[in-house]
């Protein structure tokens, strides 16, 4: 495409200032949402549940909630005043160059006859740089699992367990990413200017790879699904996916209660094999028609295509990722701001034109939240409409006071964060109103506000 080669050309111009462009980025970008977090804490403090939830949460919950909340704001605030000096220090002091010299010392003295080359050293790099951001977050993640979520009574693991988490994501990490990033190199080093157009392909094609071996040999390194047994359940899943026409191949119940106390439930699979998957939690707090009731939600994005209007826009912007990184990956004033001044590694160019590309993910952000918390909605009513009205709205205050989860939001922090509407919302579109339901599935969504947003999976 020669105006992508024009741009590129363009954009590439001697002494441009792309370090302090891209630090005025991240800094507008920490700015921006400490500012949303500074609203959203303002909603934390409030004392009384909101309207629709007066009826149904009692205020030990309400207050144990808020004070989950808040807790969760503070801990965000100051991880992210330590990843932002993470990132400073990074560019400021060129790390990136110092490591890649590093590497390539090291691969120059120690690597095998035949193996120095580009990908080799990248492999080498990224792998290295991937352990040290893991160490230097270990207080973060350990603080966030053993102090935050213990607090309030939602951690399960173990140190043990957390370790052994930690290393089997280190190794699976290095067996899985040095074929995908081995390839991802061979591809841009080998077709030319339109390599985007192979890296596109090749990303599908991991898609579908991941489908396909994520159940089978990475999620039993870290969870257990066993098969539904035989009773209640079991029956109405497999009555409620026989009437949507719903490709189920296997039910299981993962081991969640093993790290956490959340629920949740989930399907996945090939357009013509599903296989869906209850956490233990949702099924020991849940009754059996409101677990099913929780189910018709999720496969109405199924039966709507959300999964599939989802897939598509995915690889719209994959296409579009790798199209745009076409105009950087040649840009020589981008890498030597950065200080690399005789060497252009591709996986720098990718790294830095990521960070080059942050104030449009922000906006992609907001846009996928919108389309999102609408998809929510449309999943709620076709839950209504094979009524199910009353035990998904049951099920959803059960979540809500399990999880702790947001009971009320700030307009402009859940349109930016929330990818679902918060339990008001839903409960008001389902017609419930302090243990009433509304008979009129009509009446329950013949008028929508603009969705605001929780952080839940369901």
């Amino acid at each position: 495409m020669d105006y992508l080669r024009v741009l590129g050309q363009f954009l590439d111009r001697p002494g441009f200032p792309w370090k302090k462009l891209i630090i005025t980025f991240q800094v507008a970008q920490y700015v921006f949402e400490g500012f949303l977090s500074f609203r959203q804490y303002k909603i934390l403090q409030q004392t009384r549940p909101p309207k629709t939830l007066e009826g149904e949460v009692d205020q030990e919950t309400f207050d144990k909630s808020q004070a989950y909340g808040r807790a969760k704001a503070r801990f965000g605030s100051i991880s992210g005043i330590y990843s932002q000096i993470q990132n400073f220090g990074t560019i400021y002091y060129d790390l990136l160059p110092r490591l890649w010299d590093l590497t390539g010392t090291w691969l120059f003295r120690y690597g095998p006859y035949g193996f120095i080359g580009e990908i080799t050293h990248t492999l080498i790099f990224f792998f290295t740089y991937n352990l040290i951001t893991t160490i230097i977050n270990l207080p973060v993640a350990y603080y966030s699992i053993f102090v935050l979520e213990e607090k309030f009574g939602f951690n399960k693991s173990t140190v043990r367990l957390w370790i052994t988490d930690l290393l089997k994501g280190q190794a699976l990490g290095i067996a899985l990413g040095t074929p995908l990033l081995s390839a991802f190199l061979a591809i841009v080093q080998k077709t030319g200017n339109s390599f985007f157009y192979y890296l596109f392909l090749f990303g599908i094609s991991v898609q579908l790879f991941a489908i396909t071996i994520y159940p089978i040999a990475i999620l039993p390194l870290f969870n257990k699904l066993s098969p539904l047994k035989e009773g209640d359940l079991k029956t109405g899943v497999e009555a409620l996916a026989k009437r949507l026409e719903f490709p189920l191949k296997e039910l299981f119940v993962i081991d969640g209660s093993k790290r956490s106390a959340h629920s949740n439930a989930y399907f996945y699979g090939l357009p013509w094999k599903k296989h869906i998957v209850i956490y233990d939690t949702l099924i020991e707090k849940s009754e059996t028609e409101e677990v099913v009731a929780v189910l018709s939600h999720e496969l109405g994005h199924w039966s709507l295509s959300h999964t599939t209007k989802l897939f598509g826009i995915t690889q719209f912007h994959m296409f579009y990722i790798f199209a745009l990184f076409s105009v950087f990956i040649n840009n020589r004033s981008l890498y030597q701001s950065f200080g690399f001044h005789k060497e252009f590694p591709i996986i720098i160019g990718f790294i830095l034109f990521s960070e080059a590309l942050a104030p449009m993910d922000m906006v992609i952000k907001l846009l996928m939240n919108v389309l999102s918390r609408k998809f929510e909605f449309e999943a709620d009513e076709f839950a209504v409409k094979l009524g199910y009205s009353t035990q998904l709205a049951k099920s959803l205050i059960k979540l809500q006071i399990q999880n702790l989860s947001t009971m009320d939001a700030d307009w402009m922090y859940a349109s930016y964060h929330f990818s679902h509407p918060i339990l008001p919302e839903r409960l008001g579109a389902l017609g419930w109103s302090g243990k009433q339901k509304n008979a009129d599935p009509k009446a329950m969504f013949g008028e929508k506000s603009d969705p605001v947003a929780t952080g839940r999976e369901l």
